[in-house]
């Protein structure tokens, strides 16, 4: 039997490689995936060009229909490897509004959620990581 999800594979061309490695991805890898770009005032200050999506962070949609509005992150999906934005919605026929599901690629991070200690000591380690390895000859 197969296993379900290979640590060894780093890459494909083929998309159908990509689109299998992506969709039998572990949590601990989706988690990853859901990271977009930062905006050039953090990317100053953390020393960092993606963070992984939170609930409560502030974003920028990039493309798309919703183009150059911003809000902030009300839902994270995990399995769909997608985010909802709070003010961001589609009205339905019948008068229902929906939330619209943005990739995080389409996205860029203006305002970061602090309110957990591990988001902050991980951005600190990111951020003095990179200042040694540019100092390193």
């Amino acid at each position: 039997m197969k296993q379900k999800f290979s640590m060894a594979w780093n890459s494909s061309r083929q998309v159908r490689k990509q689109r299998k490695f992506r969709a039998r991805a572990p949590l601990h890898i989706r988690h990853k995936l859901m990271s977009a770009k930062l905006s050039k005032e953090l990317r100053k200050k953390h020393n960092i060009k993606s963070l992984p999506i939170r609930n409560g962070d502030e974003i920028k949609v990039m493309k798309g229909k919703f183009r150059r509005k911003s809000g902030r992150v009300n839902k994270v999906n995990l399995k769909k490897l997608k985010v909802a934005v709070e003010k961001l919605q589609i009205q339905k026929k019948d008068g229902t509004k929906v939330d619209v599901w943005f990739r995080p690629s389409n996205l860029l991070i203006t305002d970061l959620n602090m309110d957990d200690k591990k988001r902050i000591k991980f951005t600190e380690i990111k951020s003095t990581g990179k200042e040694e390895r540019k100092n390193v000859p």
